[in-house]
């Protein structure tokens, strides 16, 4: 494969992933804020989103290897043309149906979503390791700007789902999201060059399943690294903060979508940022394996400072207060750019674990393990404000850091590694 080929390749997989997590992050923010106003409880806001982790967990056991069956592209072209069908079907859901049949409908859709998020998550991912430059720390940074960029484009899909619900509705707003999906599979399907590999007829479902204590204990971290994020970033905060800011009537509700979207749009930005620069923040081009695989105890310890403060903060003080919520705020933007040094230390390291030939098995099930802590998260975001507020969610969140931390201090340089 020449330089200029792999370079292509890689800026080709990166904008398709980019076109994805824009919309990705869009439908979250417009399911997310149509649905409370019809007046959806934190726990059926939360089984919304059920579907579209259990399917990434499925996909992702999957995903390598049909991508090492079949291609990278093929898996990275069936994400993103699966994405644009359920972008459609969500615009059929009919207002008239009850809440049940509406939870039920749209749980099949994301479920639908969240096989194609990560069919192109894992396809885009795993090209990094066979493109990068394996010196000078090319492995990091490659990784490191596509994650990071992804996330930074993530969080303006959170603002524009928030923009697109205020301005054109819900409906509207789904189909100009998928039409634009689809022009740009067109364009990556016409133009895409070569550089990624084609598949293996000889490749077995059971390679899947990794025997490298590295890979399942980093797995084990990831699992509780992101059900800490999204205990209160999927239901719980946005919750609060439209209960503290709305006024209730359609002006209020429109300045809080604006609101809320903002602040979600902000943290993923700032948390793709950090993530993208993460490589220069932590000098890793001078540094080797050995000191990385420490850093990711000490990140994560560093990280459940802030939820065990905000914990604090909310038990002290239930009530709603203006200083609390800029508190919040706060505390969680800084929680986001820890969140992002650790998220990036892991996504370096799931792919300096793994070997060449079984990138896409290694790297698929890493992200069956991210899914699962999204599930976990989503799940527990929702049930836990429901029955304790803030403070349980806060809580929770904390102690999914201190169980990452732990699982992060069993990993081991190569030459210490073991198998099991």
């Amino acid at each position: 494969m020449s330089k200029p080929e792999g370079l292509s390749a890689y800026i080709a997989v990166t904008a398709a992933y980019w076109a994805f997590m824009l919309t990705d992050g869009a439908l979250r923010m417009l399911v997310l804020l149509h649905f409370h106003t019809l007046g959806f409880s934190p726990v059926q806001l939360a089984y919304l989103f059920v579907l579209y982790e259990i399917a990434g967990m499925i996909t992702n056991l999957s995903a390598g290897w049909i991508a090492a069956r079949f291609g990278l592209t093929s898996t990275l072209y069936a994400g993103l043309g699966l994405q644009v069908l359920a972008l459609v079907a969500l615009a059929q859901l009919d207002p008239g149906w009850s809440i049940a049949a509406s939870v039920a409908f749209v749980m099949c859709v994301q479920g639908a979503s969240g096989v194609a998020k990560d069919l192109a998550k894992m396809s885009s991912k795993s090209a990094v390791k066979l493109l990068a430059p394996t010196t000078g720390g090319g492995l990091f940074r490659w990784v490191a700007i596509l994650t990071g960029s992804k996330n930074a484009v993530k969080g303006v899909g959170f603002l524009l789902g928030a923009a697109l619900l205020a301005t054109l509705g819900f409906v509207t707003a789904i189909y100009a999201m998928a039409a634009v999906l689809a022009v740009i599979l067109l364009a990556i399907v016409v133009f895409m060059p070569s550089g990624l590999p084609k598949g293996r007829k000889g490749a077995k479902f059971s390679e899947v399943f990794s025997k490298s204590a590295n890979v399942n204990w980093l797995s084990a971290a990831r699992v509780f690294l992101f059900g800490a994020r999204d205990v209160w970033f999927v239901v719980g905060i946005p919750i609060y903060f439209y209960a503290v800011l709305s006024d209730g009537t359609e002006a209020g509700n429109r300045a809080t979508f604006f609101l809320i979207g903002t602040f979600m749009a902000v943290w993923i930005i700032l948390y793709g940022i950090v993530q993208a620069n993460t490589p220069m923040l932590l000098k890793a081009a001078q540094r080797d394996e050995s000191a990385l695989i420490a850093d990711a105890r000490k990140w994560a310890l560093r990280l459940l400072v802030v939820p065990l403060v905000l914990t604090v903060a909310a038990v002290l003080f239930p009530e709603p207060q203006i200083w609390l919520t800029v508190t919040l705020v706060v505390g969680l933007l800084v929680f986001g750019a820890l969140f992002a040094i650790n998220s990036a230390l892991h996504s370096y390291l799931i792919l300096a674990f793994t070997r060449t030939e079984r990138v896409t098995m290694d790297v698929g099930f890493y992200y069956m393990a991210n899914a699962g802590g999204r599930l976990l998260g989503t799940v527990l975001s929702g049930l836990s404000y429901q029955v304790g507020g803030l403070p349980l969610v806060l809580g929770t969140a904390s102690l999914m850091v201190v169980l990452a931390a732990i699982a992060s201090g069993r990993l081991r340089s190569e030459a210490k590694a073991h198998v099991v």
